[in-house]
C-alpha cells in the first residue's frame, strides 16, 4: 500500500472525526472538550494494549523508556492541540476550524525540510518540494489572515444579537491557531521520529502504543479534573455521549494510517492528510448543516485550495 493511500485513508477516517467532534460538542457546556479528551484516551489507550504484542521493537523496559522519551515532544504537542481544537468547536464552525488547523500540514513540511537540511538530506527530498507547494503555502496564509479580518468583523455586527460563536470573535481564532501551532511541532517531529532514513529506530506500532498510552494518561487526568469541578463522576457511555465515542474511534482508525503515511513519505504526507479538512467542510454542510458567508467561503477556500495544492498534486503524481 503505497503512503498517498495510507494518507486518503486517513483524510477520510479524521475528516469523519471532526464531524462527529462537532457534533459530540456541547455549546453550553464548559467541559465539553475535557469529555472529549477522555472518550478518546480511552479508545487510544484500548488499541494501544491490544498492540502491545506486534510491537516492532519488542520493547523491554529500559528501551520503552528510552522511546517513551523520545516521543514526548510529539505526543504532548498533539495532546495539546486536539484538546485546544475541541474547545474551539464551541465558538466557531467546523468549516472555519477544520481548514485553519489544517494549515499544519505545510507548516510541518516547511520544519521537517529545515531538519533535512541541518543533518545535510535535504538532497533527498529537495525535488519533492515544488513551486506549485509554496503557491500553496501562499494561499494558506492568505486564507487565515482575511479570516482573521472578517470574523473580527462579523463581530462586531453580531454582538448585538448576543450570538454565541461570534461573541469572541477573531480572538476566537486562537483555538484553531493555536492548534496550527502544536500540531505542527508534532506531525514534523512525527515525521523525523517515523522516518526510516533517520536512525531513530522507532517503528510504526511503537509510536502508536507510546502516542495512546500517553492520550491515556491525559485522558485519566481530565476525568479525575471533571469529578472534582462537577462533583459527580463523567459516564463516557451515558446515550448523550455516544457522538464523541464515534468520534474518538474515527481519530483511531485515522492514527493508525497515518503512522504509516508518515514512515513512507512525511514530507508530502503531511500536508496530504491536513487535506482531511476538505472531508469535515463536506460533512458539515450535509449533516450540520453550517452556513457560512461569502466572505467566509471565499477566505476557507483559500486555505482548501492551498492544502489541495500541497497535498493532492503531489499525492497523485507519485501514483
Amino acid at each position: 500500500m503505497s503512503w498517498f493511500l495510507f494518507a486518503l485513508v486517513c483524510m477520510i477516517g479524521w475528516g469523519c472525526a471532526d464531524l462527529f467532534y462537532k457534533k459530540g460538542t456541547d455549546e453550553t457546556d464548559k467541559y465539553s472538550h475535557l469529555k472529549i479528551a477522555v472518550w478518546v484516551g480511552l479508545v487510544m489507550g484500548i488499541c494501544s494494549f491490544i498492540l502491545m504484542p506486534f510491537s516492532e521493537s519488542r520493547m523491554g523496559a529500559g528501551t520503552l523508556f528510552e522511546n517513551a522519551l523520545k516521543y514526548t515532544p510529539a505526543s504532548i504537542s498533539y495532546i495539546v492541540s486536539m484538546v485546544i481544537g475541541y474547545a474551539g468547536l464551541r465558538y466557531l464552525e467546523l468549516s472555519i476550524v477544520s481548514p485553519i488547523q489544517n494549515a499544519s500540514g505545510a507548516m510541518s513540511a516547511i520544519c521537517m525540510l529545515i531538519f533535512f537540511v541541518v543533518t545535510g538530506r535535504i538532497s533527498d527530498v529537495s525535488e519533492e518540494f515544488t513551486v506549485l507547494q509554496w503557491v500553496g503555502v501562499a494561499f494558506i496564509v492568505a486564507g487565515v489572515m482575511a479570516l482573521a479580518i472578517v470574523e473580527k468583523k462579523l463581530s462586531k455586527d453580531e454582538e448585538a444579537k448576543a450570538d454565541k460563536k461570534y461573541k469572541f470573535g477573531a480572538l476566537a481564532l486562537l483555538f484553531p491557531l493555536l492548534y496550527c501551532l502544536f500540531d505542527t511541532i508534532g506531525t514534523a517531529a512525527d515525521g523525523i521520529i517515523l522516518d526510516e532514513e533517520t536512525g531513530l529506530g522507532m517503528g510504526e506500532i511503537d509510536v502508536l502504543v507510546l502516542y495512546g498510552l500517553t492520550f491515556l494518561l491525559a485522558g485519566v487526568i481530565c476525568y479525575i479534573f471533571l469529578w472534582i469541578k462537577t462533583g459527580k463522576p463523567y459516564n463516557p457511555f451515558a446515550k448523550s455521549e455516544w457522538f464523541k465515542g464515534i468520534a474518538a474511534c474515527s481519530e483511531e482508525f485515522g492514527q493508525v494510517f497515518y503512522v504509516y503515511a508518515m514512515a513512507k513519505e512525511p514530507v508530502l504526507a503531511a500536508p496530504m492528510v491536513a487535506s482531511y479538512c476538505i472531508i469535515s467542510v463536506i460533512l458539515s454542510r450535509i449533516f450540520v448543516k453550517e452556513k457560512l458567508k461569502a466572505s467566509q467561503y471565499a477566505c476557507v477556500t483559500s486555505v482548501i485550495v492551498g492544502i489541495v495544492i500541497l497535498g493532492i498534486v503531489d499525492g497523485i503524481a507519485e501514483m
